[in-house]
């Protein structure tokens, strides 16, 4: 795929499509402006328009146009096709020209402009730095791009909404989180799309390039995979490997949970939690409430709420619910769910109903976190729900993991710490949290926009704190190195 789609088979579906239009128009007057009707009629909305090349009779144009989707362009284009005096020449997808040759590069820090540059930066005088390391290991923290590089890590099998579609069709999402690591926390990271779904495999590749980063965030790795390969990586390798689908969604959920709680005038320790979908996020979420001090938490997934009593294939659900369930409580969601204040969903559109959300207990919390279609829509449950949050952008209150992983990662770097722990995950909701001050917390603004320049500080120094309190940090003065 080049970026230019000539084809309206080839358009890509997204919540909504940024399209170029290259047109001939004939030099008619009112050509352009039966164009400019045709695509406001379609719902179309014109944004720019470029004039490439004009002839005596014929001008070409481009024409940036917002479509609702995939079907509302096709529609658009269908409808310019038709018209007389217009020839469509090419649609170009604007998502896809901004990914040719891939969103990253790498550059050098200081400029090669001559052989003493080259004898410094290269052989002979390199062969120095390689021997301080050599009998000083630690000092790669200080002399290498370790220091502040992490490796973000996927087998491919769990990528957003689309399931497993293998490591190349998994790179772009890789490369979408590099940049913002580095654009929200000044964090280089590197994607590692790798070929193999053995558990075994990826402990062992990661282990064997784990010498070049300082941090490892492993990415859209089916469960209940996910789980062994964190786990076993924490305990072999000496640097913070953070599974982000699970941990940085139970960060940024509980961020909003403890301002939400705020909003109704509710206690941590008193709330009913019901979670759907009890897979990476799910479990991860649960421990996390558990963590902040919830003590009745229940999940659900297909077959009803996990109950003790049951074995699982699964052994996560095994420990889940020796920890959740104080009242054992058996059924279908819509059982389990009355007298909840909090229901917190991770599994797919639909699943809540409308009878479920008046069932709950009074000023009713519900955090409908499935992408892109959440479990209830904002519209059905508005007049029953006190706080609403989704993982869309185009409502209030968005859970959104950018918030969380690069100022975790900036702050863990930083302290040089060996381990992202529960502390430090804590202090990073906590500081996600305080940035919504209590003149502007209410009801649409429980979590701070993804934008807000003092989230990553906030949260990497809370993290790098939280590390030199628990005693994994191996840096002195490590809240003083922010950006």
């Amino acid at each position: 795929m080049d970026g230019r789609l000539g084809r309206l088979s080839d358009l890509q579906h997204s919540a909504s499509t940024s399209l170029i239009l290259r047109l001939e128009l004939d030099n008619d007057s009112a050509i352009y402006g039966q164009l400019a009707k045709a695509i406001g009629e379609c719902g179309g909305d014109i944004v720019a328009v470029d004039v490439i090349q004009v002839s005596k009779k014929t001008a070409l144009r481009d024409v940036t146009i917002h479509a609702f989707d995939r079907e509302h362009a096709q529609q658009i284009v269908r409808t310019l096709e038709a018209l007389k005096g217009v020839r469509v020449v090419n649609v170009s997808d604007r998502t896809f020209l901004l990914h040719l040759g891939g969103k990253i590069e790498m550059r050098p820090k200081s400029p090669v402009k001559n052989r003493d540059d080259l004898s410094r930066v290269y052989t002979p005088d390199v062969a120095r730095v390689c021997m301080a390391i050599h009998e000083d290991p630690a000092k790669a923290f200080q002399l290498t791009i370790k220091r502040n590089m992490v490796a973000i890590v996927s087998d491919g099998t769990a990528v957003l909404g689309l399931g497993d579609i293998g490591p190349s069709a998994a790179m772009p999402v890789m490369e979408g989180k590099a940049m913002l690591f580095k654009q929200f926390a000044e964090v280089d990271a590197f994607p590692i799309c790798l070929d193999t779904k053995d558990p075994d495999e990826i402990v062992a590749i990661v282990k064997a390039i784990a010498p070049v980063f300082g941090g490892i965030n492993l990415e859209d790795i089916s469960a209940p995979r996910c789980f062994d390969i964190e786990e076993r990586l924490r305990k072999e390798l000496d640097i913070p490997v953070f599974h982000d689908d699970q941990h940085g969604t139970a960060v940024v959920l509980l961020a909003g949970l403890l301002n939400a709680v705020k909003v109704v005038g509710k206690r941590m320790d008193d709330i009913k939690v019901v979670v759907t979908g009890i897979g990476a996020a799910g479990v991860a979420c649960s421990k996390m409430l558990l963590a902040a001090g919830v003590t009745n938490v229940i999940g659900v997934d297909r077959q009803g709420a996990l109950v003790r009593g049951q074995e699982y294939d699964n052994p996560v659900w095994n420990w889940y619910k020796e920890h959740t369930n104080p009242e054992n409580l058996s059924g279908p969601l819509s059982q389990v769910i009355h007298g909840a204040d909090v229901f917190i969903g991770l599994s797919g559109p639909g699943v809540l109903k409308v009878d479920d959300v008046k069932s709950m207990a009074k000023d009713p919390i519900v955090f409908a976190m499935a992408n892109p279609t959440p479990e209830i829509a904002p519209e059905e449950a508005e007049p029953y729900v006190r706080v609403m949050a989704t993982g869309r952008s185009d409502y209030p209150n968005q859970i959104n993991n950018v918030l969380c992983f690069p100022g975790i990662f900036r702050g863990a770097l930083n302290a040089r710490a060996s381990t992202i722990n529960e502390e430090m995950k804590l202090a990073a909701a906590r500081a996600i949290a305080s940035i919504v001050t209590d003149d502007e917390l209410n009801e649409n603004y429980i979590i701070p926009s993804v934008f807000n320049k003092r989230i990553a500080k906030a949260v990497s120094l809370a993290v790098a704190e939280a590390a030199v309190a628990t005693g994994v940090a191996r840096r002195e003065r490590a809240t003083e190195m922010l950006f």
